[in-house]
């Protein structure tokens, strides 16, 4: 077998007829690193951004919901915190369960009730940092009409350049549970649960 080295990150090799190229590992992008976090406005990133909604079923499975391709906005104030805002609208035609017939289910009135609310939202009223890399986060969520304030225990995931677009991309993953009866989603509780743990998981880029 004969090999040769056209460059530093790809190895060709010839053997029986077969060429093969081998590249060198990618250096991931993404960092933990707080530093690499940059201030300014980002906007949401659909493609990688997920709201994950458990829901458990009569005491047998707990199934999930996944809200994909939200909007909205970072406001990220490195300096100060506190002074962070975020504001998400959440399409409700994107809310997926894999299951068609639950998809149209969970769209109908005594649920989210689709077709006069199509669009769920949250905007933050407070950021409070958490250590050296988490916030509780407190805003407004606003599901059929009806406004409530929620917590979110928020995590920073990771931060770079986007070497695909060159953009400043910023992660995090936030926790929170809500009760789907404040919001006129009280259909069938007990049997199906009342609390919905919330995880979102979201990027940001600018």
């Amino acid at each position: 077998m004969r090999k040769y080295l056209i460059s530093a990150a790809a190895l060709i090799a010839v053997a029986g007829g077969t060429v093969v190229i081998a590249q060198a590992p990618m250096a991931v992008p993404g960092s933990k690193d707080v530093a690499k976090v940059t201030a300014g406005t980002y906007s949401v990133e659909p493609s990688h951004t997920q709201i994950v909604l458990p829901h458990y079923h009569m005491g047998f499975t707990n199934n999930m919901g996944v809200i994909t391709q939200p909007t909205g906005t970072l406001t990220l104030d490195k300096a100060n915190l506190s002074a962070s805002k975020v504001s998400i609208t959440l399409p409700i035609a994107n809310l997926t369960t894999g299951i068609p017939a639950l998809n149209e289910h969970l769209a109908k009135p005594e649920f989210f009730d689709a077709a006069k609310f199509p669009t769920a939202t949250f905007v933050s009223t407070g950021v409070k940092p958490d250590g050296a890399t988490g916030a509780d986060i407190t805003g407004n969520l606003t599901i059929k009409g009806i406004t409530k304030p929620v917590t979110l225990d928020a995590e920073f995931y990771g931060a770079g350049a986007n070497p695909m677009n060159k953009k400043e991309n910023v992660g995090f993953v936030a926790t929170g549970t809500i009760k789907r009866s404040d919001f006129g989603m009280g259909g069938f509780v007990p049997v199906v649960g009342d609390n919905v743990e919330l995880k979102i998981i979201v990027a940001f880029q600018k």
